[in-house]
This record gives C-alpha cells, sequence and structure tokens, in this order.
C-alpha cells in the first residue's frame, strides 16, 4: 500500500489539465456534493452551502493561454449580521479568467522599482494566472468567486440596527447623533 500525503484537500477540486483544451473549447458541468459543500461553507464562515453548481467554458487562446468562462449558482445561508439568525440566499455570478503557463507569466525582478502608475487599459485588462503543474482547478476558481458574490452584510428581513446606548442604570438610551453639534453652528439660511 504506498503512503498517501497528509496535506489537507482542497474543498471542492475540479482540476483540467490545460493541455486539452483546443480553440473549439471544452464545458465542464461541476457540482459540489455533500462533504464538498460542508467544507466550503466551513472555509467560508456560512452556516450552510445547500447546492452549488457551476458551467465552466475553456477555450485555448493566445497561443497556451486558456481562457476561462462560467456561471455559478448557489444557494447558502449565512449569519445575520444583527441577529445571527440563519438568512438564506441565492447566488448567481457569471465570472471569466485567464490563465497562461509560468514561463509566459510577468516576473517581478528583485531590487527594480515599482511601477505604480496603471491606465485604465491596463486595469481592464486581463492578468493571467498561473497554472501550477499545467492544471486549471476550476473548482477552486467556482469557489473564489462564490465568495466574492456573497453578501458581505446579509441580514434577516425587516430586522433593522438600531443604534442605541446604555446608561448607568441600564436602561436604554437612543445614541446621540455626532453630527449633531456640527448643525447649530450652521448659519441660518
Amino acid at each position: 500500500m504506498a503512503h498517501q500525503p497528509t496535506s489537507t484537500p482542497a474543498e471542492f477540486a475540479r482540476p483540467v489539465i490545460a493541455a486539452k483544451v483546443t480553440t473549439s473549447g471544452l464545458t465542464e458541468r461541476i457540482e459540489a456534493n455533500e462533504t464538498e459543500r460542508t467544507r466550503l461553507a466551513r472555509r467560508l464562515e456560512l452556516v450552510a452551502v445547500e447546492a452549488l453548481a457551476a458551467t465552466v467554458r475553456l477555450r485555448r487562446v493566445r497561443g497556451e493561454m486558456v481562457k476561462v468562462d462560467g456561471t455559478l449558482e448557489a444557494d447558502v445561508v449565512q449569519s445575520c449580521v444583527v441577529t445571527l439568525e440563519p438568512v438564506p440566499a441565492h447566488v448567481t455570478e457569471s465570472f471569466s479568467a485567464l490563465f497562461a503557463p509560468d514561463h509566459l507569466l510577468p516576473k517581478e525582478e528583485e531590487g527594480d522599482d515599482v511601477d505604480l502608475t496603471f491606465s485604465l487599459e491596463d486595469l481592464e485588462a486581463d492578468v493571467p494566472e498561473a497554472m501550477p503543474g499545467g492544471r486549471i482547478d476550476i473548482g477552486e476558481l467556482v469557489a473564489q468567486h462564490l465568495s466574492l458574490a456573497l453578501d458581505p452584510y446579509p441580514r434577516k428581513p425587516g430586522v433593522v440596527f438600531d443604534d442605541i446606548a446604555e446608561d448607568d442604570g441600564g436602561e436604554m438610551l437612543e445614541k446621540p447623533n455626532p453630527f449633531a453639534g456640527l448643525a447649530r453652528l450652521k448659519p441660518p439660511s
């Protein structure tokens, strides 16, 4: 029996060998199983990931680069930021990425001054990502884009955060508006 490495497996690994991707493209439909959804929920600090599926299209571009376009759909349960009660949500997100082999990625030269000026074209251009071992993990790509698509401040419907404070007697008081003093300084119109 061969010794297996003890590294932690990726939550939603779906590697694709880049050399098998052609200019005509390859489409993959992937879906997370129960174990993967549980691991993703833990990673993304969610109550649950009840469903996660994606359709991903890969096609070779510019010689050795691979363009990935996809759409994911997920049913997740987050915690309300006010009450901590479960908040179910349906997430649909489209995404794209460009991957390149290591020899085509820009290298950071040690000792060179870093140019911090960017043009609008630089910001809109696809910066290629690495494909270690000639593989693209489309499952990890989907997990990353799910993370970006989540509501950062989920609230249960109808829940409002009241700005309150307690006095020394334990009674709840409305907190004073920190800008109320500025209103008094404004000259009358």
